[in-house]
This record gives C-alpha cells, sequence and structure tokens, in this order.
C-alpha cells in the first residue's frame, strides 16, 4: 500500500468503512485501465493519480457517509459516466446488485471492460436514454435506490432518476454547489414524480475544500404513467 491508496483508506475509515487488499487492488486497476482508456475516449479530464483517487473514487464512496448501504440491495446510477460513484460503491458494497444506465455505447464498452478486469457480479449496463430505460418493466418503479453524479439540475434530474425508484426507495443526487436554489425550482417536479426532499448534506473533499452535497429524496408513490416523458424533453422543457 503506497501514500494514495493509505490515504484512501485513513479517509475511509474515519467514517467507518474498511478496506482490504483486495478492494485497493481492484481500485488500482480501475485507475490503470480509465488512464488507459481515456487516451482513446474522453472519459475524464482528472487523470493525476491521487485526484482520482480523492476526486473519483472517495467522491463516489461519500454517498454511503449518509445512506445505510447494508439496507440497500439494488442500485440503479443513472448517466454514470466512467462508472461514478456506481463502480466504486460496488468494489466497497459487494453485495449491491448494480445498473448503470449511460447513453454513449462507447462509455459502456470501457464498464464491461472494468467490471471483467476486477472482477464484478450483479453489474447490468443498459446503453440508452434513461427516459427511454425507465419505461422499460423490471426497471420502472424497481430499484431500492438511484443515483446520479453531476448530471443536471434537479428539475431534470427528478424526471431521469426518480422513475427507477420503488415506492419506499430513495433517489440521491450527488452535487457540487449550493443546490438550494435547485431544489426550489424542483419543487413541481418532486409532486408530479412523487418524490419528497427529505435532507441536504453538505461537506467538503480534503485538501482543496470543494463543495459537495448529499440531496436525499424519498419516493412516495409509483410514476404517474405519463413520466418520463419522451428522450430530451425533460431538458428542453423541465417541469417547472
Amino acid at each position: 500500500m503506497d501514500e494514495v491508496q493509505a490515504e484512501l483508506v485513513s479517509l475511509l475509515a474515519e467514517r467507518g468503512i474498511q478496506l482490504n487488499e483486495v478492494q485497493l487492488d481492484k481500485f488500482e486497476i480501475y485507475y490503470r485501465e480509465l488512464v488507459s482508456w481515456n487516451e482513446k475516449m474522453n472519459l475524464t479530464g482528472i487523470t493525476d493519480r491521487h485526484q482520482v483517487y480523492v476526486k473519483h473514487f472517495y467522491d463516489s464512496v461519500t454517498l454511503a457517509f449518509y445512506v445505510d448501504m447494508s439496507k440497500i440491495d439494488n442500485m440503479a446510477d443513472i448517466g454514470s459516466g466512467a462508472g461514478f460513484p456506481g463502480i466504486p460503491l460496488k468494489i466497497v458494497y459487494p453485495h449491491l446488485k448494480l445498473t448503470i444506465v449511460d447513453s454513449l455505447n462507447k462509455r459502456i464498452q470501457f464498464l464491461n471492460h472494468i467490471t471483467k478486469s476486477i472482477q464484478l457480479a450483479d453489474v447490468n449496463f443498459l446503453h440508452g436514454r434513461a427516459e427511454d430505460v425507465a419505461r422499460q418493466k423490471g426497471l420502472r418503479d424497481s430499484f431500492d435506490l438511484a443515483t446520479a453524479r453531476a448530471v443536471a439540475r434537479m428539475s431534470v434530474l427528478n424526471e431521469f432518476c426518480l422513475p427507477f425508484v420503488k415506492p419506499g426507495g430513495i433517489f440521491v443526487a450527488m452535487k457540487g454547489t449550493d443546490p438550494s436554489e435547485e431544489l426550489k425550482e424542483a419543487k413541481r417536479s418532486f409532486k408530479e414524480l412523487k418524490g419528497i426532499w427529505r435532507e441536504t448534506f453538505p461537506f467538503q473533499l480534503p485538501h482543496e475544500q470543494s463543495d459537495r452535497h448529499i440531496i436525499i429524496i424519498d419516493k412516495i408513490g409509483a410514476t404517474p404513467a405519463k413520466y418520463p416523458r419522451k428522450a430530451g424533453t425533460p431538458l428542453k422543457s423541465p417541469i417547472l
């Protein structure tokens, strides 16, 4: 274990999360493959090893500081990009059944490669727009937890993510800057999509102290039949 890995272990240990050697090996292979594939396709603007460990791996796992992951069986990561936060959470919590939805097939190919390289079981990849995928039987109103990291404003994100969550489940949005205005703007979309804002947890990443916010939304009923609207509509005309 070198300094970069030791820091990740220490930061997570502060929150009661223990990493073993096998998990550390998985993170290291993930890092190497991310940088290698990034030369062929645009997966991330961050390639410095220390920064990847803090700004991608640690940042992804921060969701678990505010959600009891032992109570989560299946999870959907919407617009996952290079696999964040879904893959780091799956490495730390191997029991999770993870479904990743992304609209770019190249990214899905990378994620397929990663899961084989680090031998992750129970990971399902779906290539498509969230609005279309959420209408599929077995996916709609089906997940204990849906999440998205820095994908869109809350008024749009609600329509991307809440249709995947089963009644009684949660949607967790991972944001950078203070989302207070976004949450006000999203009031109608919460109501329409059967979501209720529970709490926002602010914190800062280590070192540069960049702001982060974890927003927890409870799903209180089945998704109304008219949602999500057809692909592209939520972005063009959010529920306001």
